[in-house]
């Protein structure tokens, strides 16, 4: 399947658009441009007017998906991205993947100097926690204690920080497969998986949809790498928005070194066969988005 448009009249471009704008609204509104010493005008280029925003759209598809609270899921939206931001700053660094080019313009540390890449990295992950602990009674304690330990589990060791150790002790090395999906199950897969959690966190669904979208996002977030190491070795640097075939440059294990170009779009259909599965053996009533979302995962061009 290609396009956007779904079965049964769904159009994923025009859900998408209205969502997209309360997103930008939001993050532009929390990310303050008034930070110290130029602070805020790293962190605002760091994550305003850049990036396909899939976290957060996943995170309001789920809370839809179980008719959540809105208010706390456009918070857990925005602190998803920023969490997300934060790891490409940092990614980014010369200690890390020494990358120059991200969304299309130069990197932070390109643009602002590496001691200033870092603490705007680390801004971003505390704001990050800020939204999700509102003093507002309109979203629970324990929906937001909830929100704060799925974000943390994702973004800490036993997820993407853990994934992202294990892929700069894999340097020049050869995996096999399940050491791959393993490193990409933390590195990538994790936070994508969270997004869809923190969505459902915002609503009551019972433990058969809860357990059916965690293997959507699972799914999902794997598919989404598969297709990111595809993109790396067939699209240009100008299409991605960040430098083309670095992985190959920098002798990375990646799902085209292990099952090659075909072995890999193959792997991405099956994964998305799965998250579909999944999102079928939920119960819930209307899961279009969610559905739409992991399409375009697999069929995208960036």
């Amino acid at each position: 399947m290609s396009g956007n448009a779904l079965p049964g009249g769904f159009d994923l471009a025009h859900w998408s658009e209205q969502r997209l704008a309360r997103i930008e609204r939001a993050l532009a509104g929390w990310v303050v441009a008034d930070a110290p010493a130029g602070l805020g005008e790293a962190m605002r280029y760091a994550v305003l007017d850049g990036g396909k925003r899939l976290r957060p759209l996943l995170v309001l598809a789920a809370c839809e998906a179980v008719h959540g609270n809105e208010m706390a899921a456009l918070r857990a939206a925005c602190a998803v991205e920023l969490i997300h931001a934060y790891s490409l700053v940092h990614d980014d660094m010369p200690c890390m993947d020494n990358d120059v080019l991200r969304r299309g313009k130069p990197t932070v540390h390109v643009k602002f100097g590496q001691a200033q890449a870092l603490l705007a990295g680390d801004s971003l992950q505390a704001l990050a926690f800020e939204l999700l602990a509102p003093d507002d009674a309109a979203i629970p304690a324990a929906v937001q204690a909830a929100l704060c330990r799925l974000l943390a589990r994702s973004a800490g060791h036993a997820g993407m920080a853990g994934g992202q150790a294990i892929d700069l002790a894999s340097v020049g090395r050869t995996l096999g497969e399940a050491q791959l999906r393993e490193m990409h199950r933390r590195k990538t897969g994790s936070l994508l998986q969270a997004s869809v959690m923190m969505g459902v966190a915002c609503g009551g669904a019972g433990a058969r949809a809860q357990a059916a979208l965690a293997d959507y996002g699972a799914a999902l977030g794997l598919a989404f790498q598969v297709v990111d190491d595809m993109l790396d070795v067939t699209a240009d640097s100008a299409t991605l928005g960040k430098t083309a075939g670095k992985d190959a440059a920098h002798e990375k294990p990646t799902y085209v070194s292990v099952l090659g170009l075909q072995g890999s779009a193959t792997f991405a259909r099956e994964l998305l066969d799965q998250a579909l599965k999944a999102l079928a053996a939920s119960g819930l009533p209307d899961t279009r988005a969610l559905h739409a979302l992991a399409t375009m995962v697999v069929n995208r061009d960036n």
